[in-house]
């Protein structure tokens, strides 16, 4: 035993266990983001010959190892990110999500994530402990060893180097493959990306001192006296193909469908697939085109403010020190109805169940205030679904087990479907008290994403990966208007069911859509207002997505596969 433990802290051991195991997420992208032959000899050759480089610089292996504990990290993280995902380097998104998502929701997801998180322990922490036993016992590497190392892979680094200039060459940035070693070559690329999202932080943390002055100049142009409601419900993770009102063949929209008064929009795509991103889109003039606006313009809630609307922002989800905590703090009444206490100590259900928003918009309509604004921010159809509704609503079964694996896609969907039907009977409900309420008043409901639920042979499941997919973009969006609204603006009534099958992107289309229901005018945003879905002139626009550099792509561009295309036709959407 003794034997075995000496040969498994000896140096020369762990010299060799840490470059192979570092070498597995090179050689794993080669094949999962398809790069041809001299990017994937780039990205093998020069990261390994800088490990084994890296190892050189002391005798001290043990030690040397843990100096590296960050790339042993990135590796570790990187390995999840594949299983969850199928492809894609660990993003910009990946890493604003550790300082925007909270506890409980890693939790839910660390703990259906067993194979991956049982690899990486497997492959890395006995690489940790070894390393410091043999820190410990003071062991060290050959001297004359390290130094032939260092000359090789010097020489490694060399020709890693001209492979990634001969890529530059075979693949520039007009070609198919656009090569950039800051995308394609790892661990750099995560290095690089850690840069941005650092930069990101920066951006938004200065949110408030940069929007301080900023004025919308908006104002009303219904009646001073007449009593208006207006409700904007963002959804979490609802995608529109599990809708019945979007021809699912499953009844999970059993009260919505016997609705009056219902616009559906059918041919709706998310501009992202992370709530960090969709949200203040949904929320502000910004889209992915003109995505910078996010950092000098205040939200929607400021422009009904300005008109002479009551606010509320009502969230179920709880503050991360996003855009979405900023732009609700604009209300006149900003309000998180979770606690991180009462969620860990409480019934998960209990806590995070949609139905927890419904005494909030009960009571904000007893109030009878002429112009009432409120933003509802849900929990939606997030994982772990079947933690979203309460037991005697599920309606299909079973809808265990949930652990993110492909042969548990059957209780996966019905747990989803499950989530649906919950958000049918709280939008209903919303309804119902908007209509008992005696106001001119309409509903708009959308989310902020979809999600995959391992539809196809990628196997992807979940949002927010680098690489979209049709799944992971394709939400609902339904405007509701009441009777008393639909006889006293025929014409926007008309103009929304006139743009219910045009080709409509959420992100663009929210904020200017809740200021026309309104009847706000506010010129510094004149020039979104022609994508309001109660513009009788509305005219879809190209389709364009936020990638994770926050550039503004075209869906083929941002990684859409031929699978992806082929589900958008058979859904009647345009793919440009």
């Amino acid at each position: 035993m003794k034997k075995i433990l000496a040969l498994l802290t000896s140096p020369r051991f762990l010299f060799f266990y840490i470059v192979l195991t570092l070498a597995i997420p090179n050689v794993a992208l080669c094949f999962t983001e398809h790069m041809p032959v001299l990017a994937c000899i780039a990205n093998i050759v020069l990261p390994v010959s800088l490990y084994a480089f890296l190892m050189t610089l002391s005798a001290k292996t043990g030690r040397q190892v843990w100096c590296m504990f960050l790339i042993i990290f990135f590796a570790a993280f990187q390995i999840v990110l594949l299983y969850l995902f199928g492809r894609g380097v660990i993003a910009v998104d990946m890493f604003l999500n550790l300082v925007t998502t909270n506890p409980g929701e890693a939790m839910e997801l660390l703990n259906n994530l067993v194979p991956a998180v049982a690899t990486v322990f497997i492959l890395y922490l006995p690489l940790l402990v070894l390393a410091a036993m043999s820190w410990a016992r003071h062991r060290t590497e050959d001297k004359a060893f390290l130094k032939r190392v260092r000359r090789y892979s010097c020489y490694g680094m060399a020709v890693g180097a001209v492979f990634i200039a001969l890529s530059y060459v075979a693949y520039p940035k007009d070609s198919d493959f656009d090569y950039r070693a800051e995308d394609h070559v790892y661990p750099a690329n995560i290095f690089y990306n850690f840069y941005l999202a650092c930069r990101e932080s920066g951006r938004v943390a200065d949110y408030r001192k940069d929007v301080a002055d900023f004025r919308f100049n908006a104002r009303s142009v219904h009646a001073a006296d007449s009593a208006e409601v207006y409700v904007l419900v963002i959804g979490e993770t609802a995608r529109a193909d599990n809708f019945q009102l979007y021809g699912y063949e499953r009844e999970t929209n059993p009260l919505l469908s016997k609705t009056d008064g219902l616009s559906v929009f059918r041919h709706v795509l998310s501009q992202s697939n992370t709530t960090h991103k969709s949200v203040p889109m949904l929320l502000a003039a910004a889209s992915a085109e003109d995505h910078a606006r996010l950092y000098r313009e205040k939200s929607l809630i400021t422009a009904f403010r300005e008109a002479g609307f009551h606010t509320s922002f009502i969230s179920n989800q709880q503050p991360n020190h996003s855009f979405i905590d900023f732009f609700g703090d604009e209300a006149d009444d900003f309000v998180f109805i979770r606690s991180a206490v009462s969620v860990v100590t409480g019934d998960v259900t209990a806590q995070t169940s949609d139905e927890r928003l419904l005494p909030y918009v009960q009571n904000i309509l007893a109030k009878k205030r002429k112009k009432e604004l409120i933003v509802l921010h849900t929990y939606g159809s997030h994982f772990n679904y079947r933690d979203r509704y309460p037991r005697h609503r599920a309606r299909f079964m079973p809808d265990t087990p949930t652990e993110a694996e492909a042969k548990n896609r059957p209780s996966l969907v019905n747990a989803y479907d499950n989530t649906i039907c919950q958000t049918d009977f709280v939008l209903h409900s919303i309804i119902t008290m908007l209509g008992k309420s005696g106001a001119q008043a309409a509903m708009l409901y959308t989310s902020d994403h979809g999600e995959n639920i391992f539809d196809d042979y990628r196997k992807r499941f979940l949002h927010a990966s680098p690489t979209p997919s049709c799944h992971g973009i394709h939400v609902p969006l339904i405007v509701w208007t009441s009777a008393s609204y639909r006889a006293e603006y025929p014409g926007v009534v008309s103009a929304l069911n006139a743009n219910r099958e045009k080709d409509v992107q959420s992100s663009v289309s929210v904020f200017p859509t809740m200021l026309s229901i309104a009847g706000i005018s506010a010129q510094c945003v004149a020039d979104v207002m022609p994508q309001s879905l109660a513009n009788p002139a509305f005219r879809s626009s190209k389709r364009h997505y936020l990638n994770d550099h926050n550039r503004s792509v075209t869906l083929q561009q941002a990684g859409f596969a031929d699978i992806d295309f082929e589900q958008l036709k058979h859904w009647g959407i345009a793919q440009h």
